[in-house]
């Protein structure tokens, strides 16, 4: 497993913009895929975006449009650009990769490393 670090997360007004980064470390060479998911107070954690190596994406329906995940494979990171914020979308914002074999982004299914989260917060 690697080691993920998020950063980024804060408080922001309804309507802004936020940015989230993740950092991975400890032999992360095998990383094929990426991805940021998210769990509120008294709710499943849930898929915000994702991202293999390919440059295939994947987001939630709820965040499309709003949200742009993107991957630097040399640099081992994953960001989260989030605009349009709303309240709704506060939450723990997760980090996390998978090192190889199949990944399932709307279960998580195959992601071997998370990192410990950053919170966000959407004031109205």
């Amino acid at each position: 497993q690697v080691q993920l670090v998020e950063s980024g997360g804060g408080l922001v007004q309804a309507g802004g913009s936020l940015r989230l980064s993740c950092a991975a470390s400890g032999g992360g060479s095998n990383i094929n895929a990426m991805g940021w998911y998210r769990q509120a107070p008294g709710k499943q954690r849930e898929l915000v975006a994702g991202v293999t190596n390919g440059g295939h994406t994947e987001y939630a329906r709820s965040v499309k449009g709003r949200f742009t995940i993107s991957r630097d494979k040399d640099k081992n990171t994953v960001s989260l650009q989030m605009n349009s914020l709303k309240p709704e979308d506060t939450a723990v914002y997760y980090c996390a990769a998978a090192q190889g074999g199949v990944v399932v982004f709307e279960s998580g299914w195959g992601m071997d490393s998370w990192g410990k989260g950053t919170l966000v917060t959407v004031s109205s």
